[in-house]
């Protein structure tokens, strides 16, 4: 089977990777791909965004397969435009990515589907902004209801940090700020069967001790030792099949990765927020413990025959990816400078380098090309040994003005995650 990747990111290359070491996966391509994905993957200069162009690619590549890695084609509907063309695609459609699109959207199904979430307003006003802000106080949440590649959230005890971000956005979802750990967890879905993957965790602020601003996520590991082994049975019964029974309900059926942000808090499980695709970073650490052939699950998905599909099989390690972020990220990042080391990386025990966001200069160096430019994840038979490898391999990276946290998955190794929360 020919497939072809849609985006150029860490998610993507982890996508690419698992795809090129799937034996039914004779040609791999990917649209537009970075230096890393060139490894794997034949690259094409197509504008993501643009659904005819990625059609009009798909056909002349004769894919089986197309997948669709971010959430901006998504929502603009390229999965759509791939689906007119007869190609199945992993993907949902531009109305059920709204599920990812619009927080407000988002709190309506939930609403309908009475799956357990936080309490919140739907602002458009100074007047309304200020009424949430007050009815709920500090720790505010304050959250734009459109795509903000991860970075639209503010949690602030500063309530005028909080009003002025609010105020920056042109509808804003104010929500009860939620205790305990954060978990992400992954299901594949042909709209009906929903096949929950394994949960990961994810850290959000761009500093240790999960300090400093929200950024789209500097690390993740995988599988979380201090979880109920209960605990994805419950969300796939409380959140992930009453949300596809209610896209379905709605007309609006949704096949593709629905991503589930959850608060694990004194009453129960509650969901953050949803997305419409894979997260990054989880998605690196997800995939390197997955066994079942990665083509196999997206075709069924995107096929309507999930419910066929023998149980998914999973590795025993543990998984931990580390983010090498650009100077200054994540603000305005510098780019352009050369990445060194990567050779070396990639030759550490239980490592491999994913790449974000890199390209090659006029002389062929690899460069960074984004805020967030390398994660570096590594396998082990714990989590510290996992993380062990992940940092050995990130210490033989050179990037100028670079910056990683030094603390992921540091507390779940030593068996003290279940009190923190992840950012």
């Amino acid at each position: 089977m020919k497939v072809l990747v849609i985006g150029g990111g860490a998610r993507e290359h982890a996508l690419c990777r698992s795809l090129s070491l799937d034996p039914d996966v004779t040609a791999l391509h990917c649209a537009p791909g970075n230096a890393g994905i060139a490894e794997v993957a034949e690259l094409h200069q197509v504008n993501p965004l643009d659904g005819a162009a990625v059609a009009d690619l798909a056909v002349a590549l004769d894919a089986g397969l197309v997948v669709v890695g971010p959430e901006a084609p998504l929502v603009a509907g390229v999965a759509d435009a791939v689906r007119e063309r007869g190609i199945p695609v992993f993907g949902p459609s531009a109305r059920a990515a709204e599920l990812e699109g619009s927080k407000a959207f988002a709190k309506s199904v939930m609403a309908s589907a009475n799956v357990p979430t936080a309490r919140s307003y739907v602002c458009t006003t100074p007047e309304e902004i200020d009424e949430a802000l007050d009815a709920f106080g500090a720790p505010y949440v304050v959250k734009d209801d459109g795509l903000a590649a991860g970075k639209g959230v503010v949690v602030t005890e500063d309530l005028a940090a909080a009003r002025e971000h609010a105020l920056a956005c042109d509808r804003v979802v104010i929500e009860e700020y939620l205790d305990g750990p954060e978990v992400s967890l992954f299901a594949v879905t042909d709209g009906e069967t929903v096949l929950p993957l394994q949960p990961a965790q994810d850290f959000k602020r761009a500093l240790d001790g999960d300090q400093g601003p929200n950024t789209g996520g500097m690390g993740a590991y995988s599988p979380l030792p201090w979880a109920d082994p209960k605990l994805v049975e419950e969300v796939l019964q409380s959140v992930l099949q009453p949300t596809v029974d209610e896209l379905r309900r709605r007309g609006t059926p949704f096949a593709g990765l629905l991503y589930a942000g959850l608060a694990i808090t004194s009453r129960g499980v509650r969901v953050i927020e949803f997305n419409a695709r894979f997260g990054d970073p989880e998605t690196q650490v997800v995939l390197a413990r997955l066994k079942t052939p990665l083509s196999g699950l997206l075709l069924a998905a995107a096929t309507g025959s999930l419910a066929a599909l023998p149980p998914l099989r999973w590795s025993e390690e543990a998984a931990v990816t580390v983010v090498v972020a650009a100077h200054n990220y994540p603000g305005t990042p510098r780019t352009g400078d050369v990445i060194e080391g990567l050779t070396e990386a990639n030759q550490a025990e239980g490592a491999y380098v994913l790449h974000a966001g890199t390209a090659r200069d006029d002389s062929g160096a690899v460069v960074g090309a984004g805020g967030r430019v390398l994660s570096v994840t590594a396998t082990g038979e714990d989590l510290a040994v996992a993380r062990e490898r992940a940092y050995r391999a990130v210490s033989r990276i050179r990037l100028a003005g670079s910056h990683h946290r030094t603390d992921i998955a540091a507390k779940a190794a030593e068996g003290r995650a279940k009190a923190d929360r992840a950012g």
